[in-house]
């Protein structure tokens, strides 16, 4: 007879049913809609889904917090499937589906909390766990007021349609499931595809010669191509003809690449621009990333359109080309530019023979394009009258051709008549002709009767990415059918929408509009507005979402903002207040995803109003001071003495939280200065207090973990780290959670705790899965080292160069380990030098890289020099630096005898000591033995050999425990125990080869090849007892104390360390 169910368990059971039908439709949302927040609400849904059927305590609250958790998330799938945007909402209602989202991290938290078990919340205290309780039952109230409209629709209606779609679904296949879908994202996922290949023209003729032309080019072998001529030519249609040509799809397929360089402004944006059509993470400066990623892909095809706009201005010329120089030293990538224009740039060896700048289209061709635009339907005679309007140059006939199908040609030839006489009064060249036609389609009647859609027009001027339908609808232009304008302005060819369904305008239509018709102020405020408003958000909920699709509605809109700042950055502008703020959030966004500072916060310093703004000039020089390790242009001391001088004149203590942060991560990581830093980080933590601003607090209380552990003071890092961490749980904060773990794993691994350590950086992990974050797949065994640092700089605030060139070392620690040429790791040594300068950490570390190097290669005296500048400069700020220019040197086998038995091996054993660094200490151990071997001092040598081996063991070291087992095995062979030889060398083998050490193997190899067979063969029986051991005979037990003293030590150790 089955148990009788309790009514909480009959109520956990009713929810899981219903939660599961909701993650089941929060998945399908994430992968179709990709909006802000969608996915990691469904991860954390998913993840809190199995987590409630497992509750073991307070199971009434968590059953109290999920019934209301349910009625939001049906609230926020109503949302998305109501969307007229595809998901892309305002600011506004994101900020909603933010705080919601941080509320469902804290419920996760304290649901996951319930488990029981080996748990990290097992050290919340029990006021801590209510506080988040209660923070978890305010926030789902908050969410109800904020959802509380959508939720008094037809909550009923809505759900029968969510359980209908998912049945609909549950046979279908998965790519029917994103197509059944796509209906709530089809606009927002087409528009964030920017690698996606424009269309191929529909309507082509005229250019056959050309076409033939260029595909005999790559016939010659990897072409280098320039389609010049004047504007308005069709250099862009040819372009796309020949990029979707039977040919060139067959030759390059996946690797065919089409970049609109129109809205790049110099070298840097170009190479962001191109890095961002083929994936690559944002950078500062893209051009190495994009240059490697060709190199190292099959053959590609790369297009740069209209790539005059960045090459023409005479100050940057020389860089554009340098880029093409670089891009044209891979020597299987392909490349097309289109340039208005008559000239090629240099330092490119363009395939020859040179095609010609393109002419206008010969009589026949024009007439079939004019033919097919408008039919064939209107008279010859009149027909041929408008054609010859044209001169045949492309753009004139697609605008004439499109104004004669909608009014048809006598109309348009009467226009012409009244209004020809005044617009060709300069000069009846190709430019007035094409200005000529650009003026007939403003004066369209079709235009006339929706006169405001030459206002959208005119403010589509100075917007080169174009706008997208929910950037349309949502900046609240004072348009009054703003989609009808759309319909209008591509109905006249006037605007066009490109292949991600953003509205643009042709490079000569917006540089006509600008001298004509610049937009007006009252259109570029709400613009200006709406760009602030989403930049504000994404700062403000940094912490809920990562990869958020946020990131790329505010970069493809990268361009315009700038252009909109531009236009408000003026002395007696009235929005330049407004204009200097957005710019300082700009400039935050362009750090936080790698791309360093904007030109535009240069140009701020000289434009405060008058009246003086102290809060205003505070914010700008904050924000200059937390760019001091992207601009060497700042005297970053004189900034932070004049916001100290500002403060004194308001009040704002989020602002001084952010300054006093800042100005320690200046002294501290710049200026090595810990005290004076010490000093701001208390500041910072005081302020954040003061504003009860949680997110500041937790992040200052990080900045103190952060330093400690670099300090080497583990205690108080890991105090700092647990106070960071609870303030980041307590606001739902799991990306500031996961660095603070990380933290704390770091603090444990010179402690020993290996194991302990890589689960708080498992966890960490686990946490960045309930963001956007991509998360990890399978992943094979890594040092607990390597782990925290990965996520650590991914969970960094600050991404420029200096992430460029930290990784540039990791790469090169990693092939110092596995003994890689000395011509691999030094390129990468060489790459990270000039990236890193700014960064007083990063430098110690490069140098300490070089010095190992100069060692390894027996370039003795340099590596001595360069140790010990990098063990001076680092002392006392960087532990970890520390023990790692100590260890070198100790190890006086690597230095074949230069050093003789120096002090070194003394000072490392010493300070290992005294910071409890169990791996040092069982390292000096080693090298200790290794020194009493050389002098023949065999016992005591395996005393030391098979202490530093228990210790190794016990931390699970695979490669110290190898060595040390060589050692052994080496010694037994010379007292004729082979049998043990052997075996110990066999018990090597396998260490090194999960450390991946080839030479060492290569070693033990030679060694067991002298062996007789019929040795080998005696020693397995006792082979296969010990590999049924978990340690070898002897291994020491852990202890309870987390520290190591030399009282832990037997007398033998105790008499080796006071040796």
């Amino acid at each position: 007879m089955p148990p009788n169910r309790t009514s909480a368990q009959i109520q956990l059971k009713d929810i899981t049913t219903c939660m599961a039908v909701t993650a089941e439709t929060l998945g399908i949302l994430a992968s179709s809609a990709k909006t802000s927040f969608i996915e990691a609400i469904s991860n954390t849904t998913q993840s809190l889904l199995k987590n409630i059927q497992t509750v073991k305590q307070n199971k009434d609250e968590c059953i109290q917090l999920m019934e209301k958790t349910l009625q939001l998330l049906e609230a926020i799938i109503a949302i998305h499937i109501n969307s007229e945007t595809g998901g892309e909402f305002p600011p506004s209602v994101l900020n909603n589906i933010g705080n919601f989202t941080r509320t469902l991290h804290k419920i996760h938290t304290f649901v996951e909390a319930q488990q029981g078990g080996r748990k990290v919340f097992n050290f919340f205290h029990q006021s801590e766990m209510s506080t988040l309780l209660k923070g978890c039952k305010a926030g789902l109230q908050q969410g109800f007021e904020s959802f509380q409209a959508k939720m008094q629709e037809d909550a009923s209606k809505m759900q029968h349609e969510v359980l209908g779609m998912v049945e609909a679904l549950s046979d279908a296949s998965s790519s029917d499931k994103a197509s059944s879908v796509s209906r709530f994202s089809s606009t927002y996922a087409s528009s964030t595809s920017i690698s996606m290949l424009p269309p191929e023209p529909k309507i082509f003729h005229g250019r056959e010669t050309e076409l033939t032309k260029i595909l005999g080019l790559f016939s010659q072998g990897t072409a280098r191509i320039a389609i010049l001529g004047a504007g308005g030519m069709g250099k862009t249609s040819l372009a796309r003809i020949v990029i979707h040509h039977t040919e060139i799809v067959v030759r390059y397929g996946q690797y065919r690449h089409f970049v609109a360089c129109d809205s790049a402004k110099n070298k840097v944006e170009l190479a962001a621009l191109v890095g961002a059509h083929l994936g690559l993470k944002p950078g500062q400066d893209l051009t190495w990333a994009v240059v490697n990623h060709f190199s190292n892909n099959p053959p590609s095809l790369l297009i740069l359109d209209n790539l005059e706009t960045v090459w023409e201005p005479t100050e940057l010329c020389p860089e554009i080309e340098e880029f093409l120089s670089l891009l044209t030293d891979v020597d299987h990538l392909a490349l097309i530019i289109t340039m208005r224009g008559a000239r090629r740039p240099g330092k490119v060896r363009w395939t020859h023979p040179f095609l010609p700048p393109l002419e206008p289209l010969d009589q026949d061709a024009a007439q079939k394009i004019f033919m097919d635009i408008t039919d064939g339907v209107h008279e010859p005679t009149e027909a041929k009258k408008v054609l010859a309007l044209t001169g045949n140059m492309p753009l004139a006939i697609d605008l004439l051709a499109n104004l004669v199908d909608t009014e048809g040609c006598s109309t348009v030839l009467f226009r012409w008549e009244q209004e020809k006489t005044s617009l060709i009064s300069d000069g009846y060249d190709k430019i007035s002709n094409l200005n000529l036609s650009i003026a007939l389609s403003l004066s369209s009647p079709r235009l006339n009767t929706l006169p405001q859609a030459k206002d959208l027009l005119s403010l589509l001027s100075m917007l080169p990415d174009g706008l997208s339908n929910a950037d349309l609808i949502q900046s609240k232009l004072p348009l009054d059918n703003i989609l009808g304008c759309k319909a209008t302005l591509i109905g006249t060819s006037l605007a066009y929408s490109d292949a991600g369904k953003r509205l643009k305008v042709l490079v000569p239509i917006r540089e006509y509009m600008q001298k004509i018709q610049p937009p007006e102020i009252h259109l570029i405020r709400p613009l200006l507005k709406y760009f602030q408003e989403l930049i504000e958000f994404h700062q403000e909920h940094y912490g809920t979402m990562i990869c958020s699709s946020t990131i790329a509605r505010i970069s493809s809109n990268l361009a315009n903002i700038q252009n909109v700042l531009h236009n408000g950055l003026q002395q007696g502008h009235p929005d330049l207040k407004n204009s200097i703020y957005c710019a300082c959030y700009l400039n935050l966004f362009s750090r936080v995803i790698g791309q360093g500072i904007l030109d535009l916060i240069d140009r701020i310093y000289y434009l405060f109003p008058i009246p003086q703004d102290y809060q205003l000039e505070a914010c700008v020089k904050t924000e200059m001071l937390a760019s001091w390790q992207s601009s060497t242009s700042y005297d970053s001391q004189k900034l932070i003495s004049q916001v100290l001088e500002l403060f004194e004149m308001f009040e704002d203590a989020g602002l001084k939280c952010k300054f006093y942060l800042c100005a320690g991560n200046y002294y501290f990581y710049h200026k090595n200065d810990s005290l004076t830093a010490t000093k701001f980080y208390q500041s910072a933590i005081s302020m954040a207090i003061s504003a009860g601003n949680s997110t500041q607090h937790a992040q200052a209380w990080f900045q103190v973990a952060w330093m400690k552990w670099q300090l080497g003071d583990y205690s108080a890092a890991q105090s700092a780290a647990y106070e960071s961490q609870q303030l980041a749980i307590s606001t739902g904060n799991v990306y500031c959670e996961a660095q603070s773990l990380c933290i704390t794993a770091a603090c444990l691994l010179p402690l020993g705790k290996y194991s302990q350590s890589i689960y708080l950086c498992d966890r960490a992990i686990n946490l960045l899965g309930l963001c956007d974050h991509p998360g990890r797949g399978p992943q094979a065994e890594i040092e607990a080292y390597n782990i925290q640092t990965q996520i650590f700089y991914e969970t960094s605030l600050i991404l420029d160069l200096s992430y460029q060139g930290h990784t540039a070392l990791n790469f090169a620690q990693l092939q110092m380990s596995m003994h890689a040429p000395k011509e691999e790791v030094q390129k990468n040594v060489d790459a990270a030098k000039p990236l890193i300068t700014r960064d007083h950490r990063l430098v110690m570390f490069c140098a300490f890289l070089q010095g190992d190097l100069n060692l390894r290669e027996g370039d003795f005296v340099d590596a001595d020099i360069v140790l010990c500048k990098t063990l001076q400069v680092s002392w006392g700020n960087a532990a970890d630096i520390v023990t790692s220019c100590l260890e070198v040197p100790a190890d006086f086998v690597r230095w074949n005898g230069f050093h003789g038995v120096s002090p070194w091996l003394t000072v490392f054993f010493a300070h290992s000591l005294k910071l409890r660094e169990k791996l040092g200490i069982y390292k000096a151990l080693q090298f200790l033995g290794d020194l009493f071997l050389a002098q023949d001092d065999e016992d005591t040598a395996v005393s030391l050999f098979t202490v530093a081996l228990e210790g190794f063991t016990y931390m699970d070291i695979h490669r110290s425990r190898a060595e040390c087992l060589l050692h052994l095995g080496d010694i037994s062979k010379r007292h004729d125990d082979l049998l043990k030889a052997v075996e110990l060398w066999e018990m090597a083998r396998p260490l090194l080869e999960r450390s991946s050490q080839a030479k060492q193997i290569k070693n033990i190899d030679e060694r067991l090849a002298g062996v007789d067979e019929d040795v080998r063969e005696q020693h397995r029986a006792a082979l296969a007892h010990l590999a049924e051991l978990n340690t070898p005979s002897g291994i020491m037990e852990e202890v309870d104390d987390d520290d190591l003293e030399v009282s832990d030590l037997d007398d033998k150790q105790a008499k080796l360390v006071a040796i």
